[in-house]
């Protein structure tokens, strides 16, 4: 007999009731995570540029209250009667706000790098993946191609893809040669070589989901496509391909955590995202633990906030049969 039945509370209604409050809690807390990142990026951009306010990069708030009452805090104790409890751990709250306070532009002006280039690579990456996933399922002879693709890039480390990309000569020449590179909103020459390399190593992961995905499709659907007069390609496009694109959200959805999270090897190339900016400060102020715990923080709320979206996304695409995102949420 559970707790719920032994109080004389509907379990239904509780485990309703807990989920709602789950609900809006992830609501608040999002509203909450993306209203500071839009504001801080539209007043970097406009306002804080212009002069009026504290100006770009600067704090809205000031640490030192919080500063000032971490010192205060320090070493001191509570009496409760005969019970003296010490109250260091609001100290070390009072320190991380204030730290957080600091250090909130520069992981702001980061999340807009990793959101970005993040975004960039997956759409970009899908429209590579797509063709090569087709070449690899019914590309005949032509198979090989896709497949010795997609081997060599999920063979070798991201990281040494975007390090070969960086040092290609000619390939920093010509983007160091375009005038509108690193002027103004446009990032400089490493920010567009790591779009380049995320793209290249996406596309190889969300080609071999989207096989996945094809393999899942009954191959009748092919042959029931081509008896009412479609050719292959069409039938491939206008049938197989919408089921195939349902199945691989999952796997879609896990690619883009992946990259959002893998996103911080941009910083060994110089691209001044969210971990690179952390890590400096961190170098600088050796307090690595907070630093690297609201760097976390900041990177778990837009991973949360990626992964909900694509499961709206499931559920908005979803038919019977095909892509059930209710019923994997059930039981």
């Amino acid at each position: 007999m559970s707790v719920a039945d032994v109080l004389g509370i509907d379990a239904g209604r509780l485990r309703e009731s807990t989920d709602d409050l789950g609900r809006i809690a992830m609501v608040v807390a999002g509203i909450a995570f993306w209203g500071w990142l839009v504001t801080r990026w539209l007043y970097d951009w406009t306002l804080g540029r212009w002069g009026i306010g504290p100006g770009e990069g600067e704090n809205f708030l000031s640490p030192a209250p919080f500063e000032g009452a971490a010192t205060a805090l320090e070493g001191s104790v509570v009496a409760l009667g005969p019970v003296r409890i010490p109250v260091d751990w609001l100290a070390t709250l009072a320190d991380g706000i204030a730290l957080a306070i600091d250090i909130a532009p520069a992981l702001a002006t980061g999340a807009w790098y990793t959101v970005v280039l993040t975004t960039v690579a997956i759409v970009l990456g899908f429209f590579i993946a797509v063709p090569t996933a087709v070449l690899r399922v019914y590309g005949g002879p032509f198979r090989w191609i896709a497949l010795s693709y997609t081997e060599l890039i999920r063979g070798t480390p991201l990281l040494a893809q975007l390090f070969v990309l960086y040092y290609t000569p000619y390939l920093a020449l010509w983007l160091n040669d375009v005038s509108i590179i690193g002027e103004g909103f446009v990032p400089d020459y490493a920010f567009w070589i790591a779009i380049i390399g995320f793209t290249i190593n996406g596309s190889a992961y969300q080609a071999e989901y989207i096989r996945g995905a094809l393999e899942s499709v009954d191959e009748g659907q092919l042959t029931a496509a081509r008896a009412i007069g479609l050719s292959k390609l069409e039938g491939i496009r206008h049938v197989v391909l919408p089921q195939t694109l349902r199945y691989a959200i999952p796997a879609w959805t896990n690619e883009l955590v992946y990259l959002i999270k893998y996103s911080s090897l941009a910083g060994f190339i110089t691209v001044p995202e969210l971990y690179y900016r952390a890590s400096r400060i961190a170098s600088s102020t050796f307090e690595y633990t907070p630093i690297f715990t609201l760097l976390a923080l900041v990177y778990l709320g837009i991973v949360l906030s990626a992964t909900n979206l694509m499961t709206r996304v499931e559920r908005r695409v979803a038919v019977p049969g095909i892509g059930q995102a209710d019923g994997r949420q059930q039981g």
